[in-house]
């Protein structure tokens, strides 16, 4: 029978011609047309035409995304504050080569303007192409653009997804058993004791969102300053310092930290920046941390890596939903810039796990708070999140992607570290 005088294939047709093997869970359509196992604990729901054109003109996570916060594509079986049994499911999803006759279905299905990309949902930036009027890639404002996009969402969003931390990077658990409050404050203790901080120091944190390590240092009698692009971070964190009394000690700064003045730092902490930098930006960043701290003075530098040192992008749903310019590499990267800037690496470990149950515990608050969190973004925000923690939760299980903290110090004319010849600090 010619193409001209098939008859038009259902979507769960369409699904069956572009899936290779197996179904891992079921697939119904807005045609009535379904797929995969009946007995399947999940299922994908394609609501209507909108869902069929999202999926077949950004083929992958993006198109995917798209169809989901707009509620075109429903899933079944999660909560949208946790869909992480379903990414898991989905791991298992695999399409085989495209097919002309596919695309003449296809066409079949959605009209001649289905193949068209509908608009894309509020909540998707700009493709870099189009960023390029905000400025260069890693410029003051581009930057600046950038992190108001993911951090100035809405301070009581924060609240409610981070706890009464809010500390919005990796936890660390000295076992199983710990809740997530109490690793994030772990986690600035291992910060502080690496550094070797004592009062009457000096410590900046550079990319300090609300302020957690700043207002931690500060009650251990560190002066302390911290530096945000995120209005919102800042104000914040700012009256959390006034209201712990911390004000003599501490303060955070809605600015760029290549706008800090002061040199002569005993400490610089880096949690969570450095992947907003710019791979390219490495040498320069680095520079300006050893420039900033005094001789015998220490950095620590906290972020997310890759398990390897090669390029590779960050993901269409990442760049366009999550961190805009976000950029990540190899721990190796990180450490060679470290050290050809300068530096002298004293320590660095991997927090791979540790990473992966702190998105867990921010996917319990999400769901724990659902109603409350869709009142205060809406609710194709809030899924965005939960697609977002858990798909990165699933990233560090996999290695996809690590943890990495590097300790590195600044030497003096001795050139030697000034330091205990064993590690001073409790795991």
């Amino acid at each position: 029978m010619s193409s001209t005088t098939r008859e038009t294939p259902t979507i769960a047709e369409l699904v069956d011609a572009a899936v290779e093997g197996p179904l891992p869970l079921r697939i119904t359509a807005y045609d009535g047309s379904k797929t995969g196992p009946d007995s399947a604990p999940r299922a994908l729901h394609i609501a209507n035409h909108r869902a069929v054109s999202y999926l077949a003109t950004a083929p992958g996570d993006l198109g995917m995304a798209r169809a989901y916060t707009t509620g075109d594509l429903i899933v079944e079986g999660v909560h949208p504050g946790n869909p992480y049994d379903a990414l898991v499911d989905l791991e298992r999803l695999h399409f085989r080569r495209p097919d002309p006759r596919l695309v003449l279905d296809l066409a079949r299905v959605l009209g001649p303007r289905g193949l068209t990309p509908p608009p894309p949902p509020p909540q998707e930036a700009l493709p870099r192409w189009r960023r390029a009027t905000e400025g260069l890639r890693h410029s003051f404002t581009r930057d600046k653009e950038a992190i108001h996009h993911h951090y100035d969402v809405s301070n009581r969003f924060y609240e409610l997804v981070l706890g009464p931390s809010m500390a919005y990077t990796c936890a660390v658990f000295p076992d199983h058993e710990t809740g997530l409050d109490d690793a994030q404050e772990n986690k600035y203790r291992l910060v502080f004791d690496k550094l070797g901080l004592k009062p009457g120091d000096r410590l900046l944190d550079i990319g300090c969102g609300w302020g957690g390590m700043v207002r931690y240092a500060a009650r251990h009698g560190v002066h302390a300053v911290g530096v945000t692009l995120s209005k919102e971070q800042a104000t914040w964190a700012q009256e959390a310092i006034e209201r712990e009394g911390l004000a003599d000690l501490a303060s955070v700064r809605f600015d760029d930290y290549r706008n800090v003045t002061e040199t002569g730092f005993d400490a610089i902490s880096s949690i969570g920046i450095t992947e907003h930098i710019g791979v390219r930006n490495y040498p320069a960043y680095f520079q300006w941390m050893l420039d900033h701290v005094k001789e015998g003075g220490k950095v620590l530098n906290h972020c997310i890596t890759r398990p390897d040192n090669r390029p590779r992008s960050t993901g269409a749903f990442i760049d366009r939903y999550i961190f805009p310019d976000g950029e990540l590499t190899g721990s190796g990267r990180i450490i060679t810039t470290m050290q050809d800037t300068g530096f002298e690496v004293l320590h660095e470990e991997n927090l791979r796990e540790h990473y992966a149950l702190t998105l867990a515990g921010w996917c319990d608050n999400l769901v724990e708070n659902w109603n409350e969190c869709v009142e205060e973004v809406g609710e194709a925000t809030a899924k965005v999140w939960g697609l977002y923690l858990a798909g990165s939760r699933r990233g560090f299980e996999r290695n996809v992607v690590q943890l990495h903290q590097v300790l590195a110090t600044r030497l003096d004319q001795s050139k030697l570290p000034n330091v205990p010849l064993r590690p001073w600090w409790k795991p």
